[in-house]
C-alpha cells in the first residue's frame, strides 16, 4: 500500500456523521478542553465498528443503524495484517484525547461463559459522560466477526484464544440487529439531544433464514490432499515457510526409539498426533499440553505425523511476538528428532476449491467432509454446528470461522452475501471426528 492510500485508510478511523455537511471546508480540531467542529463545540458520541469484521455488503446498514442510536462519530482499526501484509516503513501519528474505549460488552475465549456487561453498568458510564460534557467511544458499538483464522488471542496465567464471534455483547449483534441494550442506549442519547431533536429512524431488518437439518456425504482425509513437503532438519513455525494463518503438517521417520514419551516444544496452539497413520491424540496448548506417548506396537512406529493448527494470535503483552506451529523442538524419551518433512496447510479458499472428495465416510481425525444445500432465498443464518468437535467451516469458499464442542460459541454465522439461490456448497474441516454429523441453519447465534 501507497503513502497516499495508507492516509485514505487512516481518514476511515473517524467518519463524522452528524447532519452537518460542511465538515470537508471547516477543519475538525481540538481546543482547549474540547473538539471544534465548523467553529462550534462538539461532543464526540462514537462507536466502534471494524469493517473487516462486516460483509461490505451490511456497511452501509452499520453506519445507519449507528446513527439511528444518536452516534454521531465511528471509529475503526486499521488492521495492518490486512493493510500491510508484507513488512514496509508507515508513518502513524494520532492523539486521543477523549474516552477511546467504553465497554458496553467485553469479548470471550473458547471454554469460558459468553462475556456480558450489564445495560445498567453502561447507562451509568454514558449518563456521566454526558452530564460532564465528555466525548466517548463504545467498543464496541457492533463488532461483527471474525471471518477466517483473524480471532485473536489473550494471554493471562495461560493462553486464551478468543471465539470466533465478535458479537461482545455489543448494543449491535453479531447480526446487526439491534438488542436492548441498544434501545436503553438510544434513549439516553436522544435525551440530550439539543432542542429535543428526533433521532433517524432505525433501518428495517435484514432477512434472517433457516436451513433445513443435512449431513455432509461426501469425504477425504487431510492426508489425501497434502501439498509438496519442505525438508527441515528442525521443525520451524509456519511463518518460516511464509505462511501466516492455518495448519501445518510436521512428519518424521523414527530412527532408534519407535516408542516412549513424545514431548512438543512448544506446540502453538492445537496439535493431533499419528503414529503410522493412526490417531494417538491431541495436544492444547490453552491446557499446557506438550506430552503424549507412543504405544509400543508390532511392527514398531516408523512414521510420526504432528497436525498443528495455529488458533488466534496474542494480541497484547510480553507474549505478543507468538510464532505459529512447532516452535522450538520435538523429543522422543529425551532424544531430539531430525529430518523433517513439512507441509504448510494455510487451507486457503483456492486450496479447498482443490479437494478431491469421494462419496465416503471418513476414517480418522482430520478429515474434510462435503455437503450441499438448496435456498430459494437468501438470509442471513447461523450454521449450528453442536454435534460436531472442532474444525473450521466454509460456505461457497467463504471460510466462516472455527468452531469447537467446549463452547461457548457452537454456531457460525454465515452473512446473506455468502450464500447463493439454488446449490450451496458446504466444507467442514473437523480435527478430532472420523465422521461427519448433521447440521443446519438457525436464526441465533446463542441456543433457545
Amino acid at each position: 500500500m501507497g503513502r497516499a492510500a495508507f492516509r485514505a485508510a487512516l481518514t476511515g478511523l473517524l467518519l463524522v456523521l452528524s447532519a452537518t455537511t460542511a465538515a470537508a471546508q471547516s477543519p475538525f480540531r481540538f481546543d482547549g478542553p474540547q473538539f471544534v467542529l465548523d467553529g462550534k463545540p462538539f461532543q464526540i458520541l462514537a462507536g466502534e465498528l471494524h469493517f473487516q469484521r462486516i460483509p461490505k455488503e451490511y456497511w452501509k446498514d452499520r453506519l445507519l443503524k449507528a446513527r439511528a442510536m444518536g452516534l454521531n462519530t465511528v471509529c475503526t482499526y486499521v488492521f495492518w495484517n490486512i493493510l500491510e501484509p508484507e513488512p514496509g516503513q508507515w508513518n502513524f501519528n494520532g492523539n486521543k484525547v477523549f474516552c477511546s474505549e467504553l465497554y458496553p460488552g467485553w469479548l470471550t475465549h473458547w471454554g469460558e461463559a459468553w462475556a456480558s456487561v450489564k445495560t445498567e453498568e453502561v447507562l451509568a458510564d454514558l449518563r456521566w459522560l454526558l452530564e460532564n460534557g465528555k466525548s466517548f467511544n463504545f467498543y464496541v458499538f457492533h463488532g461483527g466477526t471474525n471471518f477466517g483464522f483473524f480471532a485473536g488471542a489473550n494471554y493471562g496465567n495461560e493462553y486464551q484464544p478468543d471465539v470466533t464471534s465478535y458479537d461482545y455483547d455489543a448494543p449491535l449483534n453479531e447480526m446487526g440487529q439491534p438488542t436492548p441494550k441498544y434501545f436503553a442506549i438510544r434513549d439516553a442519547l436522544a435525551a440530550g439531544r439539543p432542542g429535543g431533536a428526533a433521532l433517524p429512524e432505525i433501518p428495517g431488518p435484514l432477512p434472517v433464514i433457516e436451513i433445513p437439518e443435512f449431513t455432509p456425504s461426501r469425504s477425504t482425509s487431510i492426508f489425501d490432499n497434502l501439498p509438496r513437503p519442505i525438508p527441515s532438519p528442525q521443525p520451524r513455525p509456519m511463518e518460516a515457510f511464509s505462511q501466516n494463518f492455518g495448519f501445518i503438517l510436521y512428519r518424521t521417520r523414527l530412527i532408534g526409539h519407535h516408542s516412549g514419551k513424545l514431548t512438543i516444544t512448544d506446540v502453538h496452539d492445537f496439535a493431533n498426533i499419528y503414529a503410522d497413520g493412526r490417531y494417538l491424540g491431541s495436544l492444547n496448548r490453552a491446557k499446557k499440553g506438550a506430552t503424549i506417548e507412543i504405544p509400543k506396537a508390532d511392527p514398531p512406529v516408523q512414521r510420526l505425523d504432528i497436525l498443528v493448527e495455529g488458533m488466534g494470535r496474542i494480541n497484547f503483552g510480553q507474549q505478543m511476538i507468538d510464532r505459529k506451529g512447532i516452535t522450538d523442538r520435538v523429543t522422543l524419551n529425551g532424544m531430539t528428532l531430525m529430518d523433517w518433512e513439512v507441509f504448510p496447510l494455510p487451507m486457503e479458499t483456492r486450496n479447498i476449491a482443490a479437494l478431491k472428495f469421494a462419496d465416503a465416510a471418513g476414517e480418522i481425525p482430520g478429515t474434510y467432509f462435503q455437503g450441499t444445500f438448496d435456498l430459494a432465498s437468501t438470509g442471513d443464518t447461523y450454521l449450528d454446528m453442536s454435534r460436531w468437535k472442532k474444525g473450521v467451516v466454509w460456505v461457497n469458499g467463504h471460510n466462516l470461522g472455527r468452531y469447537w464442542e467446549i463452547g461457548p460459541q457452537q454456531r457460525l454465522y454465515c452473512p446473506a452475501p455468502f450464500l447463493k439461490v439454488g446449490r450451496n456448497d458446504v466444507v467442514v474441516f473437523d480435527l478430532l471426528s472420523p465422521s461427519p454429523a448433521p447440521l443446519r441453519g438457525v436464526k441465533s447465534l446463542k441456543g433457545d
